[in-house]
């Protein structure tokens, strides 16, 4: 919510992602992250990109604060969008550590087959050569 928020308002606003983020010191790149819901704002960073926006910060994250200066409720509402980034986050790395398990189970089972073919060809080969010296 608060990412679609941002992009929507820095758009109408006319500021591309590198001008906003020079107005308020920080890198392009961290305002992409917060429109994508990568990450969010702490609340100073949050009021700075309101008052640059010229806008409440409750029309940033998209619900009604009742009284602008409510720190608390402002924090209340970061710390919960934080808990779902990081609940999203949790189940990317355990979707990557899944797929990192299988790729190593994979390459582990294509060495040893590729140790054991190697074992079994020398093998024959020295019973080969073992028989062609007897035959001469």
């Amino acid at each position: 919510m608060f990412g679609e928020n941002l992009k929507t308002i820095r758009k109408t606003k006319g500021y591309t992602q590198e001008e906003l983020a020079i107005k308020i010191h920080v890198v392009r790149q961290t305002i992409s992250k917060w429109e994508k819901g990568l990450s969010v704002p702490d609340a100073d960073t949050l009021s700075k990109l309101a008052d640059v926006l010229e806008i409440n910060v409750s029309e940033l994250l998209g619900s009604e604060i009742k009284e602008e200066t409510d720190k608390n409720e402002i924090a209340k509402q970061l710390a919960k969008i934080s808990e779902q980034l990081a609940v999203k986050n949790r189940r990317h790395k355990r979707i990557w550590k899944v797929i990192g398990a299988i790729l190593l189970a994979v390459i582990v089972a294509n060495m040893l087959l590729v140790v054991f073919g190697t074992v079994i060809y020398n093998e024959k080969d020295t019973e080969n050569i073992t028989t062609i010296e007897e035959k001469l």
